[in-house]
């Protein structure tokens, strides 16, 4: 039922993994795991999928139980015959390992960025229209005096930060808990959609970011997370350029795939959510990412417009290869789930 969203799940996964190993072979470099949150992916996805299923299962089995031991095991074969179909199995496991391939070969493609491509030539060019945008003005300034350069930069670089454990909650989430299967395919599809097409523009349109390109424009902001992430981020290039080290750089601008990520979350939940506070959340979260990306340096103008571009040719793949029908200018109403019936 579901073949064409596997095969495209499946074709995504082994051109990212052949590109990746065909690279590191290219520059005579070792393919990384990036480390993250809770440790390495091969570690943390696994992780959050077990804790998941507790999740799913256990508060559920004790509250319908009344804390009665006769009733849990009952209620546990009830929820995982229901709900964890062999439909849902396959789309957690196919899901799961597909991403993880997906993001773990465009972590290394875009660490292998400035050995492959020298020195990135489009900052000049971009920070030149940002300029136009801006009237003769730094976006950077603007910001700065607009908004403030202390407290709004903490709430900011809370909500950049976040994006971080996002991905693979919002992944997680929509596998296990899609209230349709297709749901769960849409959503992933259009997750290793999106991270393929921003490691191609990454490639097309080499840049590091204002911050990097440009960093006396962010000199006025206040010390957080993010001013130390871009920090650590600028010692890991130098590190991978000048030092030849085996690790993992992540700079790179164009385009933004926070700006894409965080507006398929929106996108996807409008589709697929019906609760209006959800929408608002998801929606007020993509707004605010933008301009995060902007008032630290990220990104310019342009890469945050790249970056949506991507988040709609991925939504619309996602929703081809699912088979959901949908229109762009009103959202479909819900229907009966019809692979499972689930909660």
């Amino acid at each position: 039922m579901h073949r064409r969203a596997q095969a495209v799940l499946i074709g995504v996964a082994v051109l990212m993994g052949a590109l990746a190993y065909g690279t590191a072979l290219s520059i005579d470099k070792p393919l990384v795991d990036p480390e993250g949150f809770l440790g390495p992916s091969w570690v943390r996805l696994p992780a959050m999928l077990i804790g998941a299923l507790l999740i799913d299962i256990v508060p559920r089995t004790l509250w319908l139980s009344g804390l009665r031991g006769s009733r849990m095991l009952p209620l546990v074969k009830e929820r995982l015959n229901t709900h964890w179909t062999r439909e849902r199995m396959a789309l957690v496991v196919i899901g799961l390992v597909c991403f993880y391939v997906t993001y773990v070969s465009y972590r290394n493609l875009k660490s292998f960025l400035p050995l492959v491509l020298g020195r990135e030539k489009f900052d000049r060019a971009l920070h030149q229209i940002d300029q136009v945008l801006f009237f003769g003005n730094e976006p950077a300034v603007v910001l700065h005096s607009t908004l403030g350069s202390g407290i709004t930069a903490h709430v900011l670089s809370t909500i950049y930060l976040w994006f971080l454990p996002l991905v693979p909650l919002m992944l997680i989430g929509w596998l296990i808990w899609s209230r349709r299967v297709s749901y769960g395919y849409w959503f992933v599809i259009a997750q290793v959609i999106a991270w393929a097409l921003g490691t191609a523009s990454y490639y097309l349109l080499p840049t590091q970011g204002p911050g990097f390109r440009y960093p006396w424009l962010y000199a006025d902001l206040a010390e957080t997370g993010t001013t130390t992430l871009m920090d650590s981020l600028f010692r890991g290039r130098v590190g991978i350029v000048w030092r030849d080290l085996d690790a993992v750089q992540s700079v790179a601008g164009f385009a933004s795939l926070h700006c894409a990520i965080t507006l398929l979350f929106a996108l996807m939940a409008q589709y697929t959510i019906e609760k209006a506070w959800v929408h608002w959340v998801v929606w007020i979260n993509f707004a605010l990412t933008i301009v995060a990306t902007l008032y630290f340096g990220w990104h310019y103008v342009a890469d945050d417009i790249g970056g949506i571009v991507i988040a709609l040719a991925a939504f619309w793949i996602g929703a081809w290869a699912s088979r959901e029908d949908f229109t762009w200018r009103r959202k479909q109403p819900a229907e009966p789930d019809r692979e499972v019936t689930s909660v």
